[in-house]
């Protein structure tokens, strides 16, 4: 799989360190690939025993890295979200306009980027049984 160019090469390294982690089943944007580090578990002491992260533009890179650098976990995509789905129950969702920032295992970059109609699409009462069809491009209402 090929993974998503970052939104500006220039911005990596400006965002947050504490951001939402996952959810929200639809993204807009990749700004960044994270790898977290962990002296606990072998990583460089570099912040007084507390984790840190680098940061990459290319999902490659960081994974490259990642294999090369003891104590690490697999590399995450730090994404956009201006509109996302909540469910704060199973099976009831919400459509939230609001942008926010969360980390992502590189694997959830699969599904499609969101446009002006997944969303919709997916709430619609004619979607299909299963609405993930619809995040994965599989299917339209």
């Amino acid at each position: 799989m090929t993974f998503p160019e970052v939104m500006d090469p220039d911005l990596i390294g400006t965002y947050p360190a504490l951001v939402k982690a996952g959810g929200g089943f639809v993204w807009d944007e990749v700004l960044e690939y994270r790898v977290w580090c962990h002296p606990e578990n072998g990583a460089e002491d570099m912040e007084d025993g507390d984790d840190y992260y680098y940061v990459f533009d290319d999902y490659q890179e960081a994974m490259t890295f990642y294999q090369g650098c003891l104590g690490s976990e697999e590399p995450l995509a730090l994404v956009l979200q201006e509109e996302h789905i909540n469910e704060p129950e199973p099976g009831t969702y919400q459509h939230i306009k609001v942008n926010r920032l969360t980390e992502w295992p590189v694997e959830f970059l699969k599904g499609p980027r969101r446009n002006d109609t997944t969303i919709p699409d997916f709430l619609s009462p004619d979607a299909p049984t299963n609405k993930l069809d619809i995040l994965r491009g599989v299917s339209t209402s």
